[in-house]
């Protein structure tokens, strides 16, 4: 009987995902800086036929809509997943088109340095790689992968919403992506 109670106050303890998207199991919370998030929402980003990574956003609290999202302050991210392997070129290629689908040219030339910097942190993505990138309101946007923090916090909440817009703008790189992030079903 205490072997029955001990596993079952065990399985009790254990945290729980919130969801399960393509097989990766997606925190229903996280720690950005000093700030508890939740999640938003989470989805799978597709290309063709191939499932290319598991999308999801962390807010300080959730939000069902862009605007709302873009307004809101304080510590968010996102978590990439990958269910692929892509190469930085790649990973640089998409993130470029990303930005300049939502964004004027004007738009994406003041952003310019800033854009580069980050295309500068990526490096090959294996399957099963997690690619964080998060805003925190007193650094500005700091990329890791699998753990490891890839070099200066990027500046400007400004720019951390450029990012989102490549999920979350009026062109995103996937419609259920988009709607999934937004908390809606993927």
């Amino acid at each position: 009987m205490k072997r029955w109670l001990a596993l079952i106050f065990l399985v009790w303890a254990l945290p729980l995902s919130a969801i399960e998207v393509a097989g990766v199991n997606v925190a229903d919370k996280a720690r950005v800086g000093a700030s508890e998030l939740v999640l938003n929402g989470a989805g799978i980003r597709t290309r063709a036929i191939f499932k290319v990574y598991v999308g999801a956003l962390y807010l300080t609290e959730k939000k069902p809509a862009v605007a709302e999202v873009l307004a809101q302050k304080g510590a968010k991210r996102v978590s990439l997943t990958m269910l692929r392997e892509l190469s930085a070129q790649q990973l640089n290629e998409a993130f470029e088109n990303g930005i300049q689908a939502n964004h004027s040219t004007t738009e994406v030339e003041a952003m310019k340095p800033r854009i580069a910097e980050l295309l500068a942190l990526f490096t090959d993505a294996k399957k099963g790689d997690v690619i964080l990138l998060d805003f925190l309101p007193e650094s500005g946007t700091v990329v890791s992968l699998n753990g490891a923090v890839k070099g200066k916090a990027i500046p400007g909440e400004d720019f951390y919403r450029v990012l989102l817009r490549i999920w979350l703008g009026d062109k995103p790189v996937d419609g259920d992506l988009k709607k999934g992030m937004l908390g809606g079903a993927s």
